[in-house]
């Protein structure tokens, strides 16, 4: 049995973004966010997805315990985010997600995802249930994968 301080456990959290509303500016925001996410992420044995979305940041990380913790704690404290929920937190048997940092926003792209996933009026009404953020983020990498020619994944 796994000792409970080194279980491997999956938290999903909501926020508010706090970025530019300048285009330019916005994207070199995230992709900063990402540059740091990625590489923090690899060092503490992280895997995660976000989604962007109309202001707000949706994100399922998965790793050991003590990791998630500390990573969350810095992303709740990040001056990036306000209003930082936690949606679900629960010990998982495995990784679902591949990489250490992995990101996807709404685009022609990605909207039939998005819509299946009814994203958009659950934000609107407030937090979305974590089936739903969990769902999306597994779609939208799934569609990656497939876009990248991988047909499935090993974890």
């Amino acid at each position: 049995m796994r000792n409970k301080r080194n279980s491997l456990i999956h938290l999903i959290y909501f926020s508010r973004a706090l970025l530019s509303a300048d285009a330019t500016a916005r994207a070199r925001e995230l992709a900063e966010i990402a540059r740091q996410a990625q590489k923090r992420n690899e060092f503490s044995v992280i895997t995660s997805f976000m989604i962007v979305e109309q202001g707000y940041f949706l994100q399922v990380l998965e790793g050991e315990r003590s990791s998630v913790q500390d990573t969350f704690a810095r992303i709740a404290n990040d001056r990036r985010h306000r209003d930082v929920q936690i949606v679900e937190w629960r010990e998982i048997v495995k990784r679902e997600f591949m990489t250490s940092f992995n990101t996807a926003q709404r685009t022609p792209a990605s909207e039939a995802l998005f819509q299946k996933a009814n994203l958009q009026p659950m934000l609107q009404r407030g937090t979305p249930k974590a089936a739903i953020i969990y769902g999306l983020a597994r779609a939208l990498q799934a569609d990656t994968m497939a876009k990248q020619g991988i047909d499935h994944l090993f974890v």
